[in-house]
């Protein structure tokens, strides 16, 4: 067991941890007050992965989304920015880029 548990990858675990554990640090810090519902509108930044169904394999812990899936794209990341304009969707748009950030970097300690 001990063996297994030694050849385990902790990368994309981290990353994974990691992309409810920023949108929940950005909650706290900058909205304390409704921090739970900040973190919940962030947390929908998940959504974007929807695009890995149009993968095969769906799920590969060694490729990079960026520019692979197509809601990962800069095209893409050029429009949630722009949802970070307006109060109501702005949240979310700082969700997704929290998202496409995170996800960035698992591209360059992939490398």
């Amino acid at each position: 067991m001990c063996v297994v548990i030694a050849e385990l990858d902790a990368r994309p675990l981290i990353h994974l941890l990691l992309h409810a554990a920023v949108p929940g640090a950005v909650a706290f810090i900058w909205y304390r007050k409704h921090w739970w519902r900040a973190w919940l509108w962030m947390l929908a930044g998940w959504l974007i992965d929807i695009d890995h169904l149009l993968a095969d394999p769906i799920y590969a812990p060694g490729r990079c989304s960026i520019g692979f899936h197509p809601l990962h794209s800069m095209p893409a990341t050029f429009f949630y920015a722009l949802l970070c304009l307006p109060r109501r969707t702005r949240l979310f748009g700082v969700g997704l880029l929290i998202h496409i950030g995170l996800d960035a970097i698992d591209c360059l300690m992939m490398r």
